[in-house]
């Protein structure tokens, strides 16, 4: 009762003030109704009254787990469902795709941004979950506090798992290849002796038996022949087979190769010098491509630089055709035709002379990097050089002296010839570099590796408008377009996966990104529009939620407000807007009235 009196008595004196202090007039009364309401709410947050809590604001909003692992055991999927509806409305976390009622089918677990828009409303929250949250690490203990948890943890079972596979993304056909495979086992009671499968399709390509320690893990090594698939992207299968346990989906994975006619990086030498030699073997080491290397160590007989076996100048001509990087030394760097090549590394053989050449500057360029902190004084000198002379447009990429005295010539240039880009080198001795080791050998390498990037990133004429980043994604992730074109910001794109095709549009957000969502399968994609371009990508059935994760979260009840607790009046933020507006009108009604 005093409560409703002091603010009845802030509401009355407004009047007041206008009838003793304030001239009347027949309009009076709008200014002093507002100073009135003004005055008594502010009274009300004065003394801050409160009255019970509405349901809407007593009952929370739960936040039901959507991942795969949940639906990994389809009894504790219903259980946590009924569980949730129970407590009050329900939202789906556990990607970023918006929340709907739908089967648990998403490829994460994280909470963080499903629970972060639920505490801005202002009531409680209560989570229904397995316990396996992914983004745990990144949540604050105030935002993990503020909601309550219902844990319903999966039944502990033995299991075992293909949990990474590794493999070349590019092969050529006819060669042999390595797959690499990481198993695990979990909860096993003894050691596990198990089969080990690659398949490409109903076709095995090799096979291993490898044993399991309990609660371990083992990397294996799968030695596969390509010879007789059909060039173009392929998806091998590495798969645990005659094998029962817990969780059959997690014992098969694919990975993606794209198999070629003909070697990604092709290098012709002749002859087959010191230089010759140590590029090859660079080349090997640090470019992500297959990698052919042919001498000629007679005129017109060509050998394969791995194990000198002879090899036909019409083998040569074509694999030198269909390489992406072709490398030319000696005296094929003049006369070998680039064919199809995105980038050229011409490496003529040069005069060698009285003069040895040291490196001078590092002029800024494309592989400057590979020479940051390089002692200059230390690294072995060159012994040849032969004249370059850059044109308008190109850059160099390093300049040599001689005898660290006289004019610094440049030992290496690099162009952009249409959509080709090559790069020359004009001195001979770069593998004493190689050859000491230390930081001279490390400069080798990183020059090599960095003049093999820029050449590969030429424009490549077939990928079209946009591309795959990843080949294979895991079951409930999405497929994640990245545009080759700023211009572009919308896509028409249609997917087959042999059941019909589905047409789409990405939309493509600042990072220059899309994503497309669907179930585990081979779709084939293709861009609307002249050179939109195409390709193939797969929806992987395995998926890291099938495996074991630990619990991090207990159970919980939501803190907060309860059913039958009250709210005071200043957690009604309508009053405050109510004070703001009758304050602002008086103003208003003021100046109107000829009122300071």
């Amino acid at each position: 009762m005093s409560t409703i009196l002091l603010i009845l008595l802030a509401a009355s004196l407004a009047p007041l003030t206008y009838l003793r202090l304030e001239a009347r007039g027949p309009f009076l009364w709008a200014p002093m109704l507002l100073r009135a309401v003004a005055w008594g709410g502010l009274a009300t947050l004065l003394v801050n009254p409160g009255c019970p809590a509405s349901p809407s604001v007593t009952t929370p909003i739960v936040l039901l787990d959507g991942s795969l692992s949940m639906g990994a055991d389809t009894s504790l999927l219903r259980a946590a469902a009924d569980s949730a509806r129970a407590i009050g409305p329900v939202r789906w976390f556990g990607d970023e795709r918006p929340w709907t009622d739908s089967v648990a089918d998403r490829g994460r677990s994280d909470l963080g941004p499903a629970l972060t828009s639920a505490a801005a409303l202002g009531r409680r929250v209560v989570v229904v979950t397995d316990g396996e949250i992914g983004d745990l690490a990144d949540l604050s203990p105030e935002l993990l506090g503020g909601a309550g948890y219902v844990v319903l943890p999966r039944p502990p079972r033995p299991d075992l798992a293909v949990t990474a596979v590794r493999a070349p993304p590019r092969a050529t056909v006819g060669d042999s290849l390595v797959i690499t495979a990481e198993l695990a086992a979990y909860g096993t009671a003894a050691a596990e002796s198990v089969v080990v499968v690659a398949r490409l399709g109903a076709r095995v390509l090799g096979k291993a038996r490898v044993g399991l320690p309990p609660n371990g893990s083992r990397v294996v090594r799968l030695p596969v022949t390509s010879r007789g698939i059909p060039p173009g992207r392929q998806f091998v299968a590495v798969e645990l087979a005659g094998n029962e346990d817990g969780e059959p989906r997690d014992d098969r994975r694919l990975v993606a190769v794209d198999f070629a006619a003909s070697p990604g990086l092709v290098m012709l030498a002749a002859p087959g010098d010191w230089d010759a030699r140590f590029l090859f073997r660079t080349l090997r080491e640090v470019a992500d491509l297959p990698v052919k290397g042919f001498v000629q160590l007679a005129s017109g007989d060509w050998n394969d630089m791995d194990g000198l076996a002879p090899v036909s100048p019409a083998a040569v001509d074509a694999a030198a055709r269909g390489a992406d990087l072709l490398v030319l030394r000696g005296s094929t760097a003049s006369t070998a035709a680039p064919g199809r090549a995105r980038g050229v590394l011409r490496w003529p053989q040069a005069t060698p002379g009285a003069d040895e050449w040291y490196l001078a500057e590092v002029p800024p360029s494309p592989i400057s990097l590979a020479f940051l902190a390089v002692p200059r004084d230390s690294m072995p000198p060159l012994f040849g050089l032969r004249p370059l002379s850059p044109e308008q447009g190109d850059w160099t990429g390093l300049t040599v002296q001689a005898g660290r005295r006289g004019t610094a010539r440049p030992a290496i240039v690099g162009r952009q010839v249409g959509r080709r880009r090559e790069l020359t080198v004009g001195a001979d001795g770069f593998w004493r570099w190689a050859f000491r080791g230390g930081p001279s050998g490390d400069a080798y390498r990183a020059m090599v590796a960095s003049s093999v990037a820029w050449l590969l990133s030429a424009p490549d004429s077939g990928a079209g408008r946009a591309r795959v980043i990843r080949p294979v994604v895991e079951a409930g992730m999405p497929i994640v377009f990245e545009r080759l074109q700023d211009s572009v910001t919308a896509l028409a794109v249609t997917f087959d996966g042999g059941t019909g095709p589905v047409s789409d549009t990405l939309r493509f957000g600042g990072d220059g990104r899309a994503t497309a969502w669907f179930d585990p399968g081979v779709y084939r994609y293709r861009f609307d529009g002249p050179g939109g371009g195409s390709g193939t990508v797969a929806v992987d059935s395995w998926s890291r939620e099938w495996l074991p994760h630990p619990v991090v979260v207990e159970n919980r009840p939501a803190p907060g407000l309860a059913a039958g607790q009250r709210r005071s009046a200043r957690q009604w933020p309508g009053l405050y807007l109510l004070v703001l507006m009758s304050l602002a009108g008086e103003w208003f009604a003021r100046r109107r009235l000829g009122l300071r």
